[in-house]
């Protein structure tokens, strides 16, 4: 999960590209990149941290130009370097730099065609560098000077035709203009919309839409599954449908989970989804559990507050603010390293005794990943004198690996992977767990875009939407997502910049 966004203007749009970053800060929190376009040159401003921590008035002065695109990262299985923060750049052809939302499932037989047939070269470990190189390929070989729109689509064809998996993406090809698009199952999200200024229309392109509402944006629509938007220099909007098959089946954690709630993905609005996430929830406790003695609802900050607040509310009960978050620590189930996760939980929340003293509570988060924080949340409760904690999950159990670009762990690092439902709860402390069914989870989505026939659900059921994942490359992922082998490539990462540094030094 990361976030893109990208601007023709009619002005400078520097400030816009970091305000619009700020917005899709809940979207990676690794590192941080803009790069604009001004007569002709690109300015590149990246580096590992938060946008406001990136971005100083220096860097900014630097990034002149009226069009530009941008990126939060949020590591998946490359690793956690500034090399790889994004945008990344090619020269060749015309200069193109991208940021890349997703992950690609064939990278590695990508990664030998690029050096074996497209002589290219790939100087990182990140599939967006993959992207970026299949891209330029497809751009090279048309042996154009100047592009039309249909030339950038034919290109953007054939990069469908390579690359499998989960991609949304923004590219600045210099001299040309702005291009975006979504891979054909429409996995990962990406919306456009206009602003019209006394200087004529602008366009923007995001992951979401809450991005595009704090620009003051008019929201056009989403970019549909295999299709393609391309803004020209000169602020022509361009679209078109760049697969044959319709395969739509946008990932259903971003309603969980991953987006905003203010936020419209593929038409649905992402609060009124977990309204209804909390309605669904709340029939199957009145249906499974109808003699419960539930004192109080209470949620654990701040995606699952919208899900608790209806589940309340169907089940008469009173929801309370019973922990208290604070705004300085970062996402827990994003943050990389399992010690990391461990020691922000009680730094990022703090329980209110009135609430929990003498009562048995309900519990409400999102979703349940690797269970370690929902433990020590529920020890939390226990400490603050709750009677019995029941705990709850407004999405069904996480069984599988995510390969689309969240970086869920490993199989065997999923509280749910192979336990029952009960032998959750007794893991983590709860006197009761409760989760979602899958189809409960489906019909909240879906009742507010019919038009939607299919998710990717792959971590709640192990089918994978591509049909290209099987058992070796679920064993793969599992090598490189695990912790254990994330801590030793940091440590290496951090000697060989040391052993540089001395010879540096010498």
């Amino acid at each position: 999960m990361c976030g893109i966004v990208g601007i023709v203007g009619k002005s400078p749009v520097n400030q816009s590209l970091f305000d619009a970053l700020t917005v899709l800060q809940h979207r990676g929190q690794d590192a941080a990149g803009i790069v604009t376009s001004d007569q002709g040159k690109l300015y590149l401003r990246k580096d590992n941290g938060l946008v406001r921590d990136v971005f100083h008035t220096r860097h900014m002065r630097r990034l002149t130009g009226n069009s530009g695109i941008g990126h939060v990262r949020y590591p998946t299985a490359g690793s956690s370097t500034s090399a790889e923060a994004q945008p990344l750049y090619v020269n060749s052809p015309y200069g193109i730099t991208l940021a890349h939302n997703g992950n690609l499932t064939n990278s590695d037989n990508l990664k030998r065609d690029l050096y074996s047939t497209d002589r290219r070269h790939l100087n990182t470990n990140s599939d967006s560098e993959v992207l970026l190189n299949v891209l330029a390929h497809e751009l090279q070989i048309l042996e154009k000077n100047q592009l039309s729109p249909q030339d950038i689509f034919k290109a953007v064809r054939e990069v469908f035709k390579r690359c499998k998996g989960a991609y949304a993406a923004v590219a600045l090809i210099s001299g040309h203009g702005l291009l975006c698009f979504r891979d054909p199952y429409g996995i990962r999200p990406a919306v456009y919309g206009k602003r019209e200024t006394e200087n004529g229309t602008e366009f923007m392109v995001a992951s979401e839409s809450v991005a595009l509402d704090a620009l003051g944006y008019e929201l056009i629509d989403d970019i549909g599954p295999g299709h393609a938007v391309f803004i020209s220099e000169d602020g022509q909007l361009h679209t078109e449908k760049c697969i044959d098959e319709d395969t739509f089946a946008p990932c259903i954690f971003e309603h969980v989970y991953l987006a905003r709630p203010d936020s419209l993905i593929d038409n649905v609005s992402v609060y009124k989804a977990r309204l209804r996430m909390g309605e669904k929830l709340a029939e199957k406790i009145l249906r499974d559990w109808p003699d419960h003695d539930i004192d109080v609802v209470i949620p654990i900050p701040d995606t699952s507050t919208t899900s608790a607040m209806q589940l309340a509310n169907e089940l008469n009960l009173k929801m309370r603010h019973g922990f208290i978050k604070n705004r300085y620590i970062g996402r827990t189930f994003i943050m990389p390293g399992q010690q990391m996760r461990k020691k922000s939980v009680r730094q990022k929340l703090n329980a209110i005794d009135l609430e929990f003293r003498g009562k048995n509570v309900l519990l409400v988060d999102d979703s349940i990943v690797r269970g370690t924080t929902s433990e020590q949340i529920i020890e939390m409760a226990r400490e603050a004198g709750a009677e019995k904690v029941y705990f709850a999950s407004a999405a069904p159990p996480v069984r599988y690996p995510n390969v689309y670009g969240i970086d869920m762990p490993a199989a065997d690092e999923l509280i749910a992977h192979n336990r029952t439902e009960d032998e959750i709860g007794e893991i983590i402390g709860a006197d009761k767990i409760i989760y979602q069914d899958v189809d409960g989870m489906v019909e909240a989505v879906q009742e507010g875009n019919p038009e939607i026939k299919a998710f990717d659900l792959s971590v709640f059921t192990g089918e994978y939407v591509t049909g290209d994942i099987d058992m070796n490359y679920l064993q793969e992922l599992e090598q490189r997502r695990n912790d254990m082998a994330k801590s030793s490539q940091e440590s290496s990462e951090i000697e060989n910049s040391a052993m540089v540094m001395d010879l540096h030094n010498q």
